[in-house]
């Protein structure tokens, strides 16, 4: 009965966190959740200094040109487009994750897709280091 009262104790004791690959999606989720409320500050601050964007019109590289460009996204009360995260995975030592899914347009058609690369903080939040445009994924 005290192995069972104590195995009970620990158990109660170990951190309630999240798993890596959940983080990740609630991250993607929560990054296009800031788009999608024309929150820049929130959406920029996902992003690394080091981070590089993939796009039709070339490569971003660095937050400031990233800013300067995804800006103009931000210019209206409705997002032009949104996205969610379909697969998620973590990399075995838990500090790089990758999310790709669907970018939906206003009408809710799929127009594209997207793939993100996170870095886990060692606060234990992820920022995006590469995003660029994908095939979508298969439904």
């Amino acid at each position: 009965m005290r192995l069972i009262a104590g195995l009970l104790l620990a158990l109660t004791m170990l951190p309630l966190t999240a798993a890596p690959i959940d983080e990740v999606r609630a991250t993607e989720i929560a990054f296009a959740k800031a788009f999608a409320d024309r929150d820049k500050d929130a959406f920029f601050a996902f992003v690394l200094d080091d981070a590089t964007f993939l796009s039709p019109r070339g490569m971003l590289k660095g937050k400031e040109a990233i800013v300067t460009a995804w800006s103009v996204y931000f210019e209206g009360e409705r997002a032009p487009f949104s996205w969610r995260p379909e697969n998620v995975s973590v990399a075995a030592d838990g500090t790089l994750g990758l999310s790709n899914g669907p970018v939906i347009d206003p009408a809710g058609k799929v127009i594209g897709g997207f793939q993100s690369t996170w870095r886990k903080q060692k606060d234990g939040s992820w920022k995006i280091l590469f995003d660029g445009a994908a095939p979508p994924p298969s439904l």
